[in-house]
């Protein structure tokens, strides 16, 4: 397990309707490379219905973070969840002071397009979403690829590549391929590199 003296930490936006396959293997991944995952629910309840019906509590609730900043801010998908986060005033301002702070910004599948795109927040960075939702994007370049990185963006295109997305996101917090390696040999993960280019 990689270990730091200064943890990493990420959070995690979920509303009603997220993609819980996403956000869990985002979740298991970076806790695995002992990045701490703060979930954070974007609505008055902590307990939070998934896109399949699935319930799931939050660690606290997006409102309740004053000014603290994370390395990183994770948007699964899921149609009903991406279109809440985008809806919400808290979570597009929360985005905006990350992203202006130089942190990690990291959507995956249509929140890309619906929580950044639909808020002009890609400034006309390279990214990547779901579908055809980039077809309703006016403010960023769609690259159609696993995942894309333009600076301290990292977009993911969907629930098939999680796993990319979230081995790339660990590295990228890391910054140690060894460690990063070992975790994906040890559940049996063998593309991330080879998407990478390493």
């Amino acid at each position: 397990m990689y270990k730091d003296s200064a943890q990493k930490q990420v959070a995690l936006l979920l509303a009603d309707g997220f993609e819980e396959g996403e956000a869990v293997i985002v979740l298991d991944i970076l806790e695995r490379l002992d990045i701490r995952v703060t979930t954070l629910a974007c609505q008055q309840s902590l307990t939070l219905r998934s896109y399949h019906g699935i319930q799931m509590q939050a660690n606290a609730q997006l409102s309740a973070q004053g000014d603290r900043l994370f390395d990183a801010v994770v948007m699964p998908g899921g149609p009903e969840g991406s279109m809440a986060l985008a809806a919400s005033r808290n979570v597009v301002e929360f985005v905006r002071r990350h992203d202006d702070a130089g942190k990690l910004i990291c959507p995956l599948c249509s929140a890309a397009a619906r929580v950044l795109g639909g808020n002009n927040l890609l400034k006309g960075r390279r990214y990547v979403c779901s579908g055809d939702l980039y077809k309703d994007v006016k403010d960023g370049i769609y690259v159609n690829q696993s995942f894309v990185e333009d600076g301290n963006l990292l977009s993911g295109k969907g629930l098939g590549l999680a796993f990319d997305f979230a081995f790339q996101l660990a590295y990228r917090l890391t910054g140690n391929a060894e460690v990063t390696d070992f975790q994906a040999d040890h559940i049996d993960y063998h593309h991330w590199r080879a998407n990478l280019g390493l």
